[in-house]
């Protein structure tokens, strides 16, 4: 802020100095513009005896007068003669010759243009290096582009962070060391030197890190990882310098390395062209520099990612990022808090039951969370009403789980009667198993990018550890539109096609990962990765023998089929009752769960 004030002001000088150069220029320019008289005006005042004295110069001729008449002391003429000094020289009247000086009007008429258009193409050649290199330009290639924030521009303190009690539980230590730095030395114990946050995208990290810096009172360095990476080698370790540099000077202070999986990565032998320079050096920098800061001066070093797996081990060694703090996504209590922080913002109806929100929006993160309170805001301006009411709740869920509704993509009566049956089979399967979450919306609007329909179901309770029955009850509810549309129409369609696809993905982690098949035993056949992202590369088989990869075929395929077969015999028991409810679907296009109970009153259960 200071270098830019600095910047402007300069600017300012250089302005109004060519200003008053101009000014300048200007008033001698008329001082010495004076109108000439014809040569024979001068000549006939010598005959008279009017004139004083004669000043003679390379394009002019000035008479002074003896007596000033009408105000004028001189007359000058633009100089014809050649032979004029003889022919003064018989009037007996002194005269002389001077060589004028043309030094300020060279300055004025040569040197400052050239400085005025040198000024413009120094300014407009910083803007351009600012823009390609950075702030600064060349000379300042190696400074951070780290963003200080003090607590007034943090804004942010633990009362805005909700749903992540653990991990600010383990961050308050951080701000009470902060606070009371000699107090934590008094018996010899060390704060951690660095906190990685980790957890899925989404779930408050960046957050948790400002709330730090806004509860601790302190300047805030944040920075994200790719920043720092640049083409020129040794650009990257030089912003590390520097940014370390400028948080000593300004102690107690936390530095926040956003995405540290963009300069952590685990380093690797390089190929022959040495590709990894730049990055390895920027991470070898870090390192370094994490090693050689004392605690004792109240730095600390926050980063966050949400691939831990890929990060470099030097970096989570005892020293450098002590402690790993989880920020993993809400629970239902923790949704129900993110929901309260976020719905102070906007106007909602007293009888909302927040409980129930929370309940639909199982594995939402914050941010998921802070965009369905916006969407149901946005849903109830739509409609002109004064408050938020539960359905715009309802309708954000529905948003952004199954997709914008595709009012342009209509159906004829054979694919909606298709689909209808389709997605009565999910809910009435789904009802007849004990241990499926219940239903709570079922629609054949489409939506998204390829859902022609869609049944929405809502779990009890968040579940951490899944039995063998639950995840088959799963792969029945997901086969329940493929029985459906056979037992109806006895014809393949090719709208279970992403419900195969998630029933195939369960069935063989049931056999691979969770050693669910007694014919395998109690063995991994798939390597367990803990990440936060989806990893599509996760393919079990690698480093298995051809019988093995089989006999986990055919027991895929077996579980399939059994699973497949149940939710067939619980429709063809049920099938008057799958009729019934497909024509109420067909005629009011979306059923909720009151309506369902209603339809399956009489539903035969299966245990």
């Amino acid at each position: 802020m200071e270098n830019s004030r600095k910047n402007k002001m300069n600017s300012s000088y250089w302005l109004l100095a060519l200003f008053l150069i101009l000014i300048i220029q200007s008033v001698y320019q008329n001082y010495r513009d004076v109108r000439p008289v014809p040569y024979s005006e001068i000549e006939k005042s010598l005959e008279e005896g009017k004139i004083k004295q004669v000043v003679i110069s390379d394009k002019t001729v000035t008479a002074e007068l003896k007596t000033p008449e009408n105000g004028k002391k001189a007359i000058v003429a633009n100089r014809v003669e050649t032979d004029l000094a003889e022919r003064l020289s018989k009037f007996k009247v002194p005269y002389t010759r001077i060589i004028e000086s043309t030094f300020l009007k060279d300055i004025l008429s040569w040197i400052l243009p050239t400085l005025f258009f040198f000024g413009i193409w120094f300014f407009v050649f910083r803007k351009f290096a600012e823009k390609q290199m950075g702030s600064g330009g060349f000379l300042n290639i190696g400074k951070t582009k780290a963003k200080v924030f003090v607590e007034t521009n943090t804004g942010v303190n633990f009362t805005d962070v909700a749903g992540v009690d653990d991990a600010k539980q383990e961050l308050r230590e951080l701000v009470d060391f902060l606070k009371n730095t000699d107090e934590y030395g008094r018996l010899g114990a060390k704060i951690p030197k660095g906190v990685l946050l980790v957890g899925p995208p989404g779930t408050g990290k960046t957050l948790l890190a400002k709330a730090v810096a806004g509860e601790a009172k302190v300047p805030f360095f944040s920075i994200s990882g790719s920043e720092f990476i640049e083409m020129f080698v040794g650009v990257g370790a030089a912003r590390v310098r520097d940014l370390f540099e400028q948080a000593r000077k300004q102690s107690p202070a936390i530095i926040f390395v956003d995405e540290l999986d963009a300069l952590g990565k685990a380093r690797s032998v390089a190929g022959p062209m040495g590709g990894h320079d730049e990055r390895e050096q920027t991470l070898n920098q870090l390192l370094v520099e994490m090693d050689g800061f004392d605690t004792t001066q109240g730095l600390i070093i926050l980063a966050a990612t949400n691939r831990p797996e890929i990060l470099d081990p030097a970096l989570l060694r005892a020293g450098r990022f002590d402690r790993q703090v989880l920020v993993d996504r809400p629970d239902k209590i923790g949704r129900i808090q993110i929901l309260n922080v976020h719905i102070k913002k906007v106007h909602i109806a007293d009888d909302i039951d927040l409980e129930k929100v929370a309940a639909l929006t199982t594995g939402f993160s914050g941010a998921d969370l802070a965009n369905l309170v916006n969407e149901a805001a946005l849903a109830a301006t739509r409609r002109k009403a004064s408050k938020v009411e539960l359905e715009d709740f309802t309708y954000a869920i529905e948003r952004i789980v199954a997709g914008l509704e595709k009012k342009n993509r209509v159906l004829n009566e054979k694919e909606k009667t298709i689909v209808a049956y389709h997605e009565m089979g999910h809910a009435l399967v789904a009802k007849a198993i004990d241990g499926s979450d219940p239903v709570h919306k079922i629609s054949i609007i489409p939506r998204g990018i390829g859902a022609l329909g869609y049944t929405l179901q809502r779990p009890t309770e968040d579940r951490f550890i899944m039995e063998k029955e639950e995840l088959e009850a799963k792969i029945c509810v997901l086969l329940g539109g493929r029985a459906a549309e056979l037992l109806k129409f006895t014809k393949l369609t090719t709208g279970a096609s992403d419900d195969i696809q998630k029933a195939t993905d369960i069935a063989r982690e049931m056999i691979t990962k969770y050693g669910m098949a007694e014919e395998l035993g109690f063995v991994a056949y798939e390597k367990q990765r803990h990440t936060f992202l989806n990893d599509f590369t996760n393919q079990p088989g690698q480093n298995l023998s051809e019988a093995t990869l089989s006999k986990i075929d055919d027991l895929t395929k077996k579980l399939i089929d059994e699973c497949f077969s149940r939710a067939t015999s619980i429709l063809k028991k049920n099938f008057n009752i799958l009729e019934e409810s497909s024509k109420e679907l067909l005629k009011k296009e979306t059923l909720d769960e009151e309506d369902l109970v209603k339809l399956t009153k009489n539903m035969i259960r299966v245990e």
